[in-house]
């Protein structure tokens, strides 16, 4: 996905020790063919690798997928409370993989939506991102 600016781009990364990483590679590849540039880190990512990636790459968004335990309550807010220590929190922070309903407000609160699980539709992920990212990252109207 283009703007006049430049092509969107994704750094999709899993934290933690969660090894199930076939709906993030789906997601990476649906993201490359509707024209963004991803940067795959794969499974096996602390929060500080994945928001030092994102900010060296000047990524518009982190995708975050988290399906093993409860365990995203701790490693998808440690991402955006890095994101603010390092003076980027206009990146966007998405997330994926089985978070459930009770805390999502809790993740929205501080910046993180999307939630998006095993059987959401690609198109509603991808114009998410793209929404986001025009109205936070560019500021486009």
């Amino acid at each position: 996905m283009e703007t006049s600016l430049r092509r969107i781009r994704v750094v999709a990364a899993m934290p933690g020790l969660d090894c199930h990483d076939r709906g993030l590679i789906f997601l990476a590849n649906e993201l490359r063919k509707a024209g963004m540039e991803v940067i795959y880190l794969g499974k096996f990512n602390t929060p500080e690798h994945i928001v030092r990636t994102a900010i060296e790459e000047d990524a518009d968004v982190i995708a975050l997928s988290y399906l093993n335990d409860h365990l995203y309550m701790i490693f998808f807010p440690k991402v955006v409370e890095l994101l603010k220590e390092n003076n980027a929190s206009d990146i966007c922070v998405v997330a994926g993989g089985r978070v459930i309903d009770e805390d999502k407000p809790k993740l929205e609160e501080i910046g993180i939506s999307g939630f998006f699980g095993q059987e959401a539709p690609i198109e509603a992920m991808i114009n998410h991102i793209v929404d986001r990212v025009k109205r936070e990252r560019w500021q486009e109207n």
